[in-house]
């Protein structure tokens, strides 16, 4: 079968299409023939490399993959041949007090698909059942696959740590983006007002168009005086930031007597500095957040289902183009998220 693989960090020429053989499925595993791959800024981390941070290599890469169930490994029940899945983008031990407490995501265990162990770039994968949930027939292969890691992301943020409010008032960064995109349309579900910043004005417009009910041009504006504007002098509830340093201050700066802020990423830089005084004189929380349970998954993939919540995605590209797609990533020139298929891949091809 082919694959990508990662076998040093570094620029566009580590990423390849190798072949290797198709993997068999153990006891409690599912073999899934993989139809999309979507790819997240994660992706760009684990190939450039993150200084002081130690990825597996050589490795497949990639979190987020829908397909149809080709093999059962001994002992798997309760699921089909021919069945269509997505996969949970992490695994865990499955044996610990936070897996049996439905908080897998803090499991000392825990790895992410494609950045902790072997991802799901590859056309076929074995996976532990429980990572197995069926794909929402709604949607097509490409879809699915957009549903996964961004949408954990941004559910556990919003849900679990702001634990957002109807009425309440959320700064949403990049809302274009894969999680900034999933965070809109969360925070709407659960009754919040949104104000969105993003890099275009297609992107704005988009921003809208998901539910923001007003959003700017942070290139053009100065983004917390715009959300003075629109929230009134006392800010905002909560801040939805993966940012990082190039937004930090400001979104302080919006932030409310009591408010919350919440952060999953650093992509702008990961050191940033805050007045002290401010976050104990007014009730601040800022909270980190990563991933989510796969529960919390499930829960989100209902309301896919039922339409109440969708993936944007920009662009759909062949596997033999993933350097472009790394490259979109990274310009940020992309209007939701972008999709791999092995369509028109050829084997053994240097990409």
């Amino acid at each position: 079968m082919r694959t990508i693989l990662i076998e040093k960090h570094g620029g566009f020429e580590q990423l390849s299409i190798k072949e290797v053989p198709i993997p068999e499925p153990g006891p409690g595993e599912v073999r899934v023939a993989v139809k999309a791959v979507s790819l997240n800024h994660l992706d760009v981390w684990v190939r450039r490399g993150v200084p002081g941070h130690h990825f597996p290599l050589p490795l497949v890469p990639s979190s987020d993959a829908a397909g149809v169930v080709d093999k059962l490994g001994e002992g798997v029940s309760g699921i089909e041949t021919g069945m269509e899945v997505v996969i949970a983008p992490a695994v865990s031990c499955g044996a610990c007090k936070a897996c049996w407490s439905g908080q897998d995501h803090r499991c000392r265990s825990y790895h992410i698909l494609g950045e902790g162990c072997d991802g799901v770039s590859a056309e076929f994968v074995c996976v532990p059942v429980t990572n197995i949930l069926a794909k929402p027939k709604r949607l097509s292969f490409p879809e699915a696959s957009a549903s996964l890691l961004a949408f954990l992301t941004a559910w556990h943020m919003l849900v679990d740590r702001v634990r957002i409010k109807p009425g309440e008032t959320v700064l949403v960064h990049a809302g274009a983006s894969g999680v900034g995109s999933a965070a809109i349309q969360i925070a709407n579900l659960h009754g919040a007002r949104v104000f969105a910043t993003a890099g275009t004005d297609e992107k704005v417009a988009l921003c809208k168009r998901l539910g923001a009910e007003e959003a700017v041009n942070y290139r053009e504006v100065e983004f917390h005086r715009e959300v003075r504007n629109w929230a009134g002098r006392a800010g905002v509830d909560a801040v939805f930031e993966h940012v990082g340093a190039a937004t930090w201050e400001n979104s302080l700066r919006c932030l409310s007597w009591g408010g919350r802020l919440v952060t999953c990423g650093a992509t702008s830089g990961h050191e940033v500095t805050m007045d002290l005084r401010k976050l104990f004189f007014k009730g601040w929380s800022i909270l980190g957040s990563s991933m989510g349970s796969r529960g919390e998954l499930a829960t989100l993939l209902e309301h896919v289902e039922r339409g109440t919540l969708s993936p944007v995605i920009d662009r759909i590209l062949p596997f033999s183009r993933v350097s472009e797609a790394h490259e979109l990533i990274e310009q940020r020139e992309l209007v939701g998220k972008v999709v791999l298929t092995w369509e028109d891949t050829h084997e053994s091809e240097d990409v």
